[in-house]
This record gives C-alpha cells, structure tokens and sequence, in this order.
C-alpha cells in the first residue's frame, strides 16, 4: 500500500468520524445540557491527549500573554462554541439537516477570510459561497416532511459552523508555532475550563440524565477528537494540503448517512440538493488547486531536463 493511498484512507476515516459526531451530538441533544456535555466531552479527552504527549515526546510550547488569549478565544469559538450550538441545534432539527450544513465549513472559512482579513475572491471563492449558501437555503425553507425541522435549530448549528470558522482564522493570528498534538491538548483543557463554568449553572437533575447520551459524550470524546485527531494528521503527513482539504466533503455526506441509517431519518429531495450544492461548493474549492498542483509537478522535470 502506498503511502499516499495510506493518507488518503486515514483522512476519509477521520472525515466518516466527523460525520458520526452530528448522529452522537443528537443524541447527547436529548438526554446532556449542551455545556455539561461539552465540559465533560474535554474532561476525557484532555488526559488522552497528555498522553499521546507523554508517548510521541511533544513538547509544551513556550506561549506569551497575547497567545494565551487567542487561545482561550479559540477554545471558546471552535471547542465549546461549536460543541454547545450544534447539541442546541440539533434539539430542534433533524441530524440529516444538520450533516448538510456543517459541509459548509471550508466555504465559510473562506468567507470570514474576505470579511476580516480583507482577502480579495475570485470568481471560484465567490461561486463556492452562493452555491454554500443556497445548499443551506434549501434546507431551511423546505417542507415539513413530519419530522423534526426548525429555521431556528438549523441557524444555530450554522452558528456552530461560523465558530469552527473563526477558530480556524484565530489559529492563523497566534505568532507561536504549537504542534498539532499540543494545539489540541491546549484546546480540550481550555474548551474545559470555558465550558465549566456555564455548566456549573445547568445542574441537570437525575432524572434528566439519560443513559446514552453519556455513551454519546465518551464516544465523541474518544473516538471523533483524539482518534479522530490522530488519522487525520497521519493522513495529512502522508499528501499536500489542498489534496487533504477535499476530504472535508466526506463529512456531510458521512452524517447524513448516518442520520438514515442508524437514526431512521428521511433524505428527502431537499437534503439530496442541498448537499449536492455544498459538495460542488467545496470540490470547486479545492480541486482546481490539486489539478494546478499536478500540473506544476509534472512541468518542474520537464524544465530540468
């Protein structure tokens, strides 16, 4: 097995695993208060990552004041915001109409780039955010099939998605360089510190704990953030970045398989079409950048000869 084919099965697993935190967020939805079920999310994953740590010999980085808050920052927005308004949202919406909005991330990223940064698009950017946007348009304002559907819900899990975004713009303003391992170790004891505090004022009862939404919580503890964590950078180790990029699309796909397999939910002709956008949305991202890439590696030995 080749090792560009090892990255791009561990990057597909990694994105599967993504996926399969929408179904597990459902179900923490019904039985965990979202900032109970975040804080506790990062209680057992934070050891997991200090050992990882402990066993790869990754050191601490040595951060200043500034770097520290744009850390908490991004704890706040891509650990616990996400992790809260997407258990929130999915209370009121379908996991099917939320797998179909979180696939809109690498254009919403792209989109926060050209608003804060001032980043200039070109015409590829700008179609990829009105097809985005329309695959989430034509969510919202489908009929409702008899199953859980609410504008609101599904506007708080796009909250949820513009938070991952503004994680992703914050990690690019921290001067420091953190490894991979250690960014994520910092994140799980910082999205707990964040998330403690707000769940101290939920205090569910007894009776409101259900059983499997604690199972849910330790499986996206366990499997999506640090196993997860770990196919994905020995994919992306493995091929360049916008190759690793593409993957992301596996995401929304993933979930909303999951959603009509193991949940029962319908896929209905809206969802068909509203991931059908976000998928072109993001393949038109990424895929002109893989096939330049190619080009120019193929071009570089002719030129040496």
């Amino acid at each position: 097995m080749s090792g560009k084919f090892q990255g791009y099965l561990y990057l597909s697993l990694a994105m599967i695993l993504v996926g399969s935190t929408v179904i597990a967020s459902k179900v923490i939805a019904v039985g965990l208060a979202p900032f109970t079920a975040t804080a506790l999310r990062f209680a057992v994953a934070f050891p997991l990552f200090l050992l990882l740590m402990w066993f790869t010999r990754t050191s601490w980085p040595k951060l200043k004041v500034r770097d520290w808050l744009l850390l908490t920052a991004q704890a706040g927005a891509g650990s616990v915001g996400y992790t809260t308004l997407l258990i929130s949202g999915l209370r009121l919406t379908s996991a099917t109409d939320a797998g179909v909005v979180i696939g809109t991330l690498p254009v919403v990223s792209a989109a926060i780039a050209i608003v804060v940064l001032s980043e200039r698009p070109d015409r590829r950017v700008l179609a990829a955010i009105v097809l985005a946007a329309v695959g989430v348009l034509t969510i919202v304002f489908k009929p409702s099939e008899g199953g859980v559907h609410s504008a609101l819900g599904i506007a708080l899990i796009f909250g949820a998605v513009i938070c991952e975004g503004l994680f992703i713009l914050l990690n690019k303003r921290v001067k420091t360089e953190i490894s991979p391992l250690a960014l994520s170790t910092l994140m799980a004891v910082l999205g707990f510190a964040v998330a403690l505090v707000p769940a101290l004022f939920e205090t569910p009862s007894a009776e409101q704990i259900d059983r499997s939404a604690i199972v849910a919580v330790l499986y996206y503890a366990l499997i999506p953030t640090v196993a997860g964590f770990v196919l994905w950078y020995a994919g992306s180790a493995r091929v360049s970045g916008t190759e690793a990029s593409v993957f992301t699309a596996l995401a929304p796909v993933s979930a909303v398989l999951f959603a009509f397999l193991l949940l029962g939910e319908p896929v209905g002709v809206h969802q068909l079409l509203g991931i059908g956008c976000v998928l072109a949305a993001v393949l038109g991202l990424t895929l002109p950048q893989i096939l330049a890439g190619r080009r120019t590696a193929r071009a570089l030995p002719a030129a040496e000869a």
